[in-house]
């Protein structure tokens, strides 16, 4: 399948995860036209270097994982520019990039999370849980809105942790999101819980 993309610096899209965006520019606004026309999702991938950084193509300084945004929600203003509201769909890898159209899409290929191996369920789960636990020591003022909104389901709770973990660097949200099981998310993340954090525990 071909999709619109949306790169971002420094953010990682997790399925399930719900993500306000202000779009501006005039690619992505044409980008916009043509998914509410089409009624698909584009994607979006991180920003791994920027132009600063390095002089190469802008299509060689993306990731080549990214999660497919299906939108929710637009509104556009009088000035032409628009706020959307996007929820993270299926991860996809880009195998070839088309340069047709006045953004940057791409063949990708949807990627699945692995499934479980026989006796890794509990595991999971006990992960899922030790995260939660030590989400809500890193924030203990807002304990009782995590609880209230943490998902049940493993897979979105590791979304939903993704985007509070304050000490997660945009390179460990991206290895997150490359992992090939969920157990392997899990295990990712909690490699970025500080060290002082874990002995605590």
């Amino acid at each position: 399948m071909t999709v619109p993309l949306f790169p971002l610096h420094n953010l990682v899209l997790f399925p399930g995860v719900v993500l306000p965006l202000y779009v501006f520019e005039q690619r992505y606004r044409a980008l916009l036209l043509d998914t509410q026309a089409s009624g698909e999702p584009f994607g979006i991938v991180q920003i791994v270097e920027t132009s600063e950084e390095v002089s190469t193509p802008f299509h060689e300084r993306i990731s080549r994982v990214g999660t497919l945004a299906h939108l929710q929600q637009a509104e556009t203003h009088e000035d032409g520019t628009s706020t959307i509201v996007v929820v993270g769909g299926e991860r996809f890898t880009v195998q070839d990039f088309d340069f047709s159209k006045p953004y940057l899409s791409a063949e990708v290929a949807l990627w699945p999370l692995e499934d479980a191996l026989p006796g890794q369920e509990e595991m999971v789960q006990a992960s899922a849980r030790k995260l939660l636990s030590d989400l809500l020591r890193l924030r203990p003022t807002e304990a009782d809105l995590i609880r209230a909104n943490a998902p049940e389901d493993s897979m979105l709770l590791a979304s939903f942790v993704a985007g509070l973990l304050p000490s997660l660097s945009p390179q460990q949200r991206e290895d997150a999101l490359r992992a090939p099981g969920l157990l392997d998310r899990l295990d990712v993340l909690l490699g970025a819980v500080p060290r002082d954090m874990k002995l605590m525990n």
